[in-house]
Order: C-alpha cells, then sequence, then structure tokens
C-alpha cells in the first residue's frame, strides 16, 4: 500500500495534482493562496502559485504590479527606488519629484538643463526673461528690481539716471553736479577735453575748466603782478575792481610805500594806486 500524498492543511489528496512545496510542506494551490503565499504590496492580493513574484526589502508585489507609482512603466528588470507609503519609482520619475523647481514655469528642471541660479532661485535658460520687454536673458546681463528682472536697454530706459550733458542714461559710475547726473566722460573741461572727476574746477556761465585753462583763456590778468586771478586756487581769495582793472587783494598796494590796500582808502594819480597820505609827498 503506497503512502498517502496529501495537502498539509486541508488533507486533499496531491496525487496528480498541481502543488506547491513551501518550507518542506506540500499543500494544494488553494491552501498555498490562502495560508502561504506573501501579499502583493501594490494590489493587496495574495501572489498565486501561477504568479511571478518579485520582493525587495521584505516587500513583495506581482510582476504586472512592480510599476513605477508616478508614470505606470514597468520596472521589472529596470532601475527603480522605493520611496514614501511603499511607493516604487522609476529612475526618471525619481529625478524630476527631486529636481529644483523652475521660477518661471515651475516645472522642474532635469540635470542637464540649461539653467540660470540667482540667489537660491533657479530658472530654466529660456524662462529667465526681462519682466519688461519679455525677451529671455538666459546668461545675459540683467538688473534686478525686487521681485523683477530687466536687460540692459529696458533698464537704462526705466531706471537710470539720464547724463545733463548727453541726455544718455548712465548705466554705471557717472557723477553729480550740483543735483544733476553726469557721465565721467561727459563733465570735461571746455578747453582741453580732459575729465573734470575728482580735480579741482570752476564754472563760468554753464562751461567748466581745469585749473589751468581758467588761469590762461578765462581768469583776469592783475593790474600788478600781470598772473592770473584765480579766487579760490591760490594765495588770496578776494579780488580788487577799480575801473576797467583788476588785482589780487595782496597786490592792491601804495606804488610808493607798498601798504596793502584793499578794503582801505586810496587815491588814483595819473594811473596809479596810492595810499591816502603817499600823494602828498610827491
Amino acid at each position: 500500500m503506497s503512502e498517502r500524498f496529501d495537502c498539509h492543511y486541508c488533507r486533499d489528496p496531491l496525487q496528480g495534482k498541481k502543488y506547491v512545496q513551501k518550507e518542506g510542506r506540500h499543500c494544494c494551490v488553494k491552501c498555498f493562496e490562502k495560508f502561504c503565499a506573501n501579499t502583493c504590496t501594490e494590489c493587496k492580493k495574495p501572489i498565486g502559485a501561477d504568479s511571478k513574484e518579485l520582493h525587495f526589502k521584505n516587500r513583495y508585489w506581482h510582476d504586472s504590479c512592480f510599476r513605477c507609482f508616478k508614470c505606470y512603466t514597468s520596472l521589472v528588470n529596470e532601475p527603480f527606488m522605493l520611496r514614501e507609503n511603499n511607493k516604487v519609482w522609476c529612475s526618471n520619475c525619481t529625478a524630476t519629484a527631486d529636481a529644483p523647481r523652475c521660477k518661471g514655469c515651475f516645472k522642474p528642471i532635469i540635470a542637464g538643463d540649461q539653467n540660470v541660479e540667482y540667489k537660491k532661485m533657479v530658472w530654466h535658460k529660456d524662462c529667465f526673461t526681462c519682466s519688461q520687454c519679455k525677451q529671455v536673458i538666459g546668461s545675459g546681463s540683467f538688473f534686478p528690481k525686487g521681485d523683477d528682472f530687466y536687460c540692459v536697454s529696458c533698464h537704462e530706459h526705466k531706471f537710470a539716471k539720464t547724463c545733463a550733458k548727453c541726455k544718455n542714461p548712465i548705466t554705471s559710475g557717472g557723477l553729480t553736479y550740483q543735483e544733476q547726473p553726469w557721465h565721467s566722460e561727459c563733465f570735461i573741461c571746455s578747453n582741453c577735453k580732459k575729465q573734470l572727476g575728482g580735480k579741482r574746477f570752476t564754472a563760468v556761465e554753464d562751461e567748466f575748466y581745469c585749473v589751468e585753462c581758467y588761469k590762461e583763456c578765462v581768469a583776469k590778468k592783475c593790474a600788478g603782478c600781470k598772473n592770473p586771478i584765480t579766487a579760490g586756487f591760490g594765495r588770496g581769495t578776494s579780488v580788487v575792481n577799480y575801473e576797467d582793472e583788476s588785482w589780487h587783494d595782496y597786490c592792491f598796494k601804495c606804488t610808493k610805500c607798498a601798504r596793502g590796500l584793499a578794503n582801505k582808502r586810496f587815491v588814483c594819480h595819473n594811473g596809479k594806486i596810492y595810499c591816502a597820505e603817499c600823494p602828498k609827498r610827491l
């Protein structure tokens, strides 16, 4: 008499039937699915004897259930990542989910995409546009203003100061004179054309002169020493004017005794200047 060959659980004979061996025990297909089969992590149903089973870190799936949680692509024989809630993701969706978001279109910036970064913010290169003209700035120069960004041209027209001389925008540098902005290259001596920024100069009837050109071309000549009268540039800051002639204050003195006569009484005799006493001695 032959030995019985029964299911370990229901005791039904297995002779001539399909069965499964699990941990040294034989069981019918029905009992295997009821007592022994692993539960699919995705669909929560038993993984039957006729199904192909995949497992990873004590988690099990039907091969047909082993798909990317985001795009539903089959991950059999493909790289994957196990993420929150035991969901499997393909490598592409993982990269997309972890990628920074474009400040312009809010879509992910995938590795290899051309992008622009500024103060911990990032844009696709084609999404980084001028707030005024909407043209792509990309990797070009730009000017930030609050939450907006402007290309060079729009910034010049919208925000840059206008030079008092040439009326063009001042995009960098420049200087201010009497509350008016100037390009450094526009603020020049009217005679020699040298730039006056950071140098001593004087203004005469809306024209600017460096010290040397003022002395040579503009300044009156002292009737005493015959040198230019450059008040503010050198010794003596006062000028004495009499009739059609001018003197340095220190040159306006008596012809005879050489006493300084600035702010004092004087006498003009035969075209010469004297103190009040010396003409009496002539």
